[in-house]
């Protein structure tokens, strides 16, 4: 077992930030100075669990976060903090409907069945003024500005910082670049297992607003920010490798009759993900503002939405809710910036673990350019178009409830239905545009 004090005097952190990520996405943490640090990495530090987005009440008892010790980070940009993840427990056994929970349930089913799922995942957000109201960058105007040198040069010293800091937490970033929104970007570091790839994903939307705001500027993973650009997507690449080694994926396979190397479990994975997609939305797709990306009804101005719509696959094609860009993985598409880093994980293996369970076919891939030749395919599933039929699709979805449990899914569904009555009961302009005199 680590031991935290120690680490903090070798490594020089005075504070530690133990964090946990609630049923909204939102990163809550206490700052514990390295002197307390024992005690609450045996015990964890107490939260009032009402007092965040978790479907609790203020007559629960304490809820307490005790953090795991080999998600340390220590801060690039400010190196006297650690930053944790912790595991919440409420007398004396884990919280069931937290989101880390939830994705290490899922992770200790895949290894039971001899799999050690890894991920890695794409996480596209813009660069705004400090009001959210614009782009951070007046400049960025190209109608096509995906990958504008000059866009990406102007923003050098922000993507330099947040790259520079993966760098040196050892993560392998490999590329950085301007989307298809203006002032939009997308940073890519290596895959690896599932959690840690969610804590990683986790920690990227914190370094990457902190960094941000050091320019006097904003980052925001919202999914549609801005109706006339492409939306925030967070595309998720997952592969099943051998339990406990890691060495053989078990996706891969060279003798493949769709011809997109692609084992027979890779296939009954992607058929569960595929049976429950639907329902899958409120959790891929959590808030309002997603499905203003979900199959876009205008046109962006560079004239993709670079979203799915339908429930299809293909091979190395952008338009479908799955590509297959490569041997051995897929691409699911279909999250955006506000998806939960666990609940998303989790909610991606418990379908692929059904899918292999009930060795579910996803059918042939779909091999047409789905933006413009949807009508010319075979009868396909359309995605939910708000977040109250996605909603609705979870609440009766019975394979995510025995999955993930009634806990969890009947704590996503209460609070984010509060969500959209709260939504629905705004005035919006549109409204009083279209219909103050009718």
């Amino acid at each position: 077992m680590i031991n935290l004090r120690k680490v903090a005097e070798e490594k020089g952190i005075k504070y530690f930030l133990i964090s946990f990520v609630d049923l909204f996405g939102v990163l809550r943490a206490k700052m514990v100075p390295a002197e307390a640090i024992e005690g609450m990495q045996k015990d964890g530090a107490g939260f009032a669990g009402f007092a965040s987005w978790l479907d609790m009440t203020p007559a629960h008892p304490d809820m307490f976060g005790v953090p795991d010790p080999d998600s340390l980070i220590q801060l690039p940009w400010k190196p006297e903090i650690g930053w944790l993840c912790s595991d919440l427990w409420m007398d004396g056994k884990e919280v069931e409907a937290s989101p880390r929970v939830a994705l290490k349930r899922q992770i200790a089913k895949l290894n039971k069945m001899g799999y050690r799922p890894k991920a890695g995942v794409e996480c596209e957000f813009f660069l705004i003024n400090p009001e959210g109201n614009a782009l951070s960058d007046l400049d960025d105007k190209q109608k096509k500005p995906c990958y504008d040198q000059q866009a990406l040069m102007r923003r050098y010293e922000v993507i330099r910082d947040i790259c520079d800091s993966m760098l040196e937490l050892g993560w392998k970033p490999y590329q950085n670049d301007h989307e298809d929104g203006n002032g939009q970007f997308e940073m890519n570091w290596d895959y690896d297992d599932v959690l840690k790839t969610a804590d990683r994903h986790t920690f990227f939307k914190y370094m990457t607003r902190s960094i941000a705001e050091n320019y006097g500027i904003r980052a925001t993973f919202m999914p549609k920010p801005f109706a006339h650009l492409t939306g925030n997507g967070c595309h998720s690449h997952i592969s099943l490798w051998d339990h406990p080694t890691g060495k053989k994926n078990i996706f891969n396979s060279d003798r493949d009759s769709r011809n997109l190397g692609l084992s027979e479990i890779a296939y009954n994975f992607l058929g569960g993900i595929m049976e429950n997609a639907q329902a899958l939305c409120a959790i891929f797709n959590p808030s309002v503002n997603s499905y203003k990306r979900i199959g876009a009804g205008s046109a962006t101005s560079s004239g993709a939405s670079w979203s799915p719509s339908t429930v299809t696959y293909s091979g190395n094609n952008r338009t479908h809710l799955v590509r297959v860009p490569d041997n051995g993985r897929f691409e699911l598409r279909l999250m955006d910036g506000a998806t939960n880093p666990y609940l998303s994980q989790a909610g991606i293996l418990a379908a692929g673990a059904y899918g292999i369970t009930n060795k579910c076919d996803p059918g042939e891939p779909i091999n047409i350019n789905m933006y413009e030749d949807a009508y010319d395919a075979k009868p396909h599933e359309i995605l939910p178009k708000n977040l109250l039929d996605a909603l609705r699709l979870l609440d009766k979805s019975k394979i995510l409830r025995e999955a993930m449990g009634d806990d969890l899914i009947s704590a996503i569904i209460k609070l984010r239905t509060k969500e959209w009555d709260d939504y629905s009961s705004k005035i919006s302009q549109w409204e009083l545009d279209n219909t103050i005199d009718c």
